[in-house]
């Protein structure tokens, strides 16, 4: 059988690489360009409301007090009511209220924003496609076409894969130290987590993925409990080289020097 046409698009958004991957017939065609300048417009627009390190975003202007969320964007709401949710999902070990550099607490969704607007965005007129946002990923499969293979990079090693798994449809989202440091705060002690590199969480949802992901690294070795019973599965790589796996995963492996528990 042959490969289905694919073709790729890439840009610099929320400070990473995105980039959005499609197969399927017509790939020249005006109605396909429109609907990629569509999901990077958003992603755009996501990064101007919510970004931290923009001092005119929405959330910096909530921060400073110089707006109330009910006068943002709606999507301000949105992502304030889902963060809530979110804390109440993992036990508080995701948990938007962050200490800053003064001191006092600042409101910081970058842990649920980046997989929140890309699954958005994902929500394409087109059946076989994978999104990638530095790491976290949404794909869907068109019948009869080959699933996506997703790479799980090593964050003690980032030049090596320590994991493929495949997907037909769904997410994988990482969170950990290799790109950006130690930046994951145990919202219970108030600071960064110091026994986790890297964990990739897979299932249904990308911005949940995302979530536990953030709130399994914060956690601590023993994060992959979160998942119990969400539907979610997970690997951790600890930073003293040991990888843990929950049981489920292993129906999304296809390689990898990965450890059963």
């Amino acid at each position: 059988m042959l490969a289905p046409p694919r073709r790729a698009w890439v840009e610099q958004i929320m400070g990473m690489p995105v980039s959005l991957h499609l197969r399927g017939p017509g790939l020249d065609s005006a109605p396909v360009r429109r609907t990629v300048d569509a999901v990077f417009a958003l992603l755009r627009e996501a990064d101007e409301v919510f970004s931290t390190y923009r001092a005119d975003s929405e959330v910096s202007r909530v921060n400073r007090g110089e707006l109330a969320v009910a006068d943002a964007h709606p999507w301000v709401a949105e992502v304030a009511t889902l963060c809530g949710e979110a804390r109440e999902r993992t036990g508080g070990w995701f948990d938007t209220w962050l200490p800053g550099p003064d001191g006092a607490h600042r409101w910081d969704p970058s842990g649920l924003v980046k997989g929140w607007a890309v699954e958005r965005a994902a929500r394409l007129p087109w059946h076989d496609f994978c999104l990638n946002a530095g790491g976290d990923v949404v794909v869907s499969t068109a019948p009869g076409n080959p699933r996506w293979r997703v790479g799980v990079e090593d964050p003690l090693s980032p030049s090596r894969l320590v994991e493929v798994v495949t997907l037909t449809a769904g997410a994988a989202a990482t969170s950990g130290t290799a790109r950006r440091g130690t930046h994951i705060v145990d919202p219970h002690r108030g600071v960064p987590t110091a026994e986790v590199a890297g964990v990739t969480v897979v299932g249904p949802s990308l911005r949940w993925a995302d979530v536990y992901a953030t709130a399994a690294a914060a956690k601590g070795v023993s994060g992959l409990d979160l998942l119990t019973s969400t539907g979610y599965e997970g690997l951790l790589i600890g930073r003293d080289g040991l990888v843990r796996v929950t049981g489920g995963f292993r129906h999304f492996r296809t390689s990898g020097p990965v450890i059963d528990p």
